[in-house]
């Protein structure tokens, strides 16, 4: 999708009118109940996310192709992969090339032990696969790493209650996403299934989904975004509408993270509001239960020249692209730097607020999070975003929403 077609210009706009913005909902909540109702059988769900990924789960759960192709959508890929495995289909799933260079062997070998026939078609521990059968091995309890990606261990719970005798799951060393496996379980139970879990271990019984109306909430990641304008802007008082604190916490922890960061947030009988509030000069964040907000705050700590210490983000290695190097990258154009300390820690240097350029063309490595948690510099300067469509991805409103908001965007 890359080339000049694709580029958007947005002017400058540091003084926000109070808005009102209907923020997307959740993709990662809605492809997980699209599995569960796939698995069931029957089911309704409401305000399902008009994200690109979502749409590609709901046509290839449909889809009797013997090839299926997920694009870039890695849960797509992750989740379809147990779902396929389980029903014993006979099929080949592969995706973009940079897809296929995300690694899925931990949750192949994990199948692998439950009974599922699966062998790699290029490299050992990538996509693409091909799913040859389901022929149970017995095994109930398995071990999976704790810090690798919620996906893989979401993907094997959700499959669990149709295994012979349930599944016992052992998480070792760090629990990386938590949040994440805690939605896969909420959701699980409001279809009917109910876990047990104490500390590392989590019990799954043998059963079946049930028919449910399950409603998605809004996303809270695509807030984060909005949350972002508001600290970054002069003035700004943005409603974001509908919204509720879903039972999982997930990425609404943006929420408390903002506060320090000058974002005041409440809830009131038409949504969340976000207000401006003084913030901190020096912040210490760990992201390892929420890798997706990781960009968004880099950049609005270097806009407002506020020092960071940033830890848990391991995972944005393997994302869409490699974050880590798109946020060093890009975080130069405005003067900042994200200088890693160790495999752990990294130190987020701000630029100057007084200095800032005037302009920047924001590259935007094929990566959703990278072009909208570099548009809220829109507050700052003037703006060149590259492959602007990647959006599409979980926020497809987004451009339309910066306008509904003010933002002036030449779409030429």
């Amino acid at each position: 999708m890359s080339g000049k077609k694709d580029h958007i210009e947005i002017k400058k706009l540091s003084v926000l009118k109070p808005c009102h913005i209907q923020v997307p909902a959740s993709k990662s909540e809605s492809n997980r109940a699209l599995i569960i109702r796939a698995i069931a059988g029957k089911g309704e769900i409401k305000n399902l996310s008009t994200a690109r990924d979502t749409q590609t789960m709901e046509r290839l759960l449909e889809s009797r192709d013997h090839t299926l192709d997920v694009i870039d959508a890695g849960t797509t890929m992750r989740f379809l992969t147990a779902y396929l495995a389980i029903k014993g289909d006979d099929r080949i799933i592969t995706g973009t090339p940079r897809m296929c260079e995300r690694p899925i062997g931990i949750l192949v070998e994990a199948l692998r032990q439950l009974g599922a026939r699966i062998e790699y078609l290029e490299k050992d521990g990538y996509p693409p696969l091909r799913i040859k059968g389901f022929r149970s091995t017995g095994l109930s309890e398995i071990k999976m790493k704790g810090d690798v990606s919620s996906q893989y261990i979401s993907a094997i719970l959700m499959i669990g209650p149709m295994l012979d005798k349930g599944i016992d799951l052992e998480l070792t060393g760090k629990i990386s996403s938590r949040p994440y496996i805690d939605m896969t379980l909420g959701i699980m139970k409001q279809f009917g299934v109910s876990a047990s879990s104490q500390g590392n271990k989590i019990h799954i019984p043998k059963g079946n989904y049930k028919e449910t109306v399950f409603k998605v909430h809004p996303d809270w990641s695509g807030a984060s975004y909005w949350y972002a304008i508001t600290a970054l802007a002069d003035v700004a008082e943005v409603m974001l509408e509908n919204f509720s604190l879903p039972s999982y916490k997930g990425d609404s922890q943006i929420k408390d993270i903002m506060l320090k960061l000058g974002v005041k947030s409440e809830f009131n009988n038409k949504g969340l509001l976000l207000t401006k509030t003084k913030h901190s000069d020096h912040v210490e964040f760990d992201f390892s239960d929420v890798p997706d907000l990781a960009q968004t705050v880099a950049v609005v700590c270097a806009a407002r020249g506020i020092t960071a210490r940033m830890t848990g983000l391991e995972s944005l290695r393997i994302k869409e692209t490699d974050r880590i190097a798109a946020l060093q990258n890009e975080l130069s154009k405005i003067g900042g730097s994200l200088i890693e300390k160790n495999k752990h820690e990294w130190d987020l240097v701000p630029a100057r607020p007084d200095n800032l350029p005037e302009k920047i063309l924001v590259n935007t490595y094929d990566d959703h999070r990278m072009a909208m948690a570099f548009a809220p510099l829109a507050t700052k300067m003037n703006l060149q975003i590259e492959n602007a469509a990647v959006v599409n991805k979980s926020y497809p409103s987004f451009w339309s929403d910066m306008e509904r908001a003010g933002f002036s965007i030449d779409r030429t």
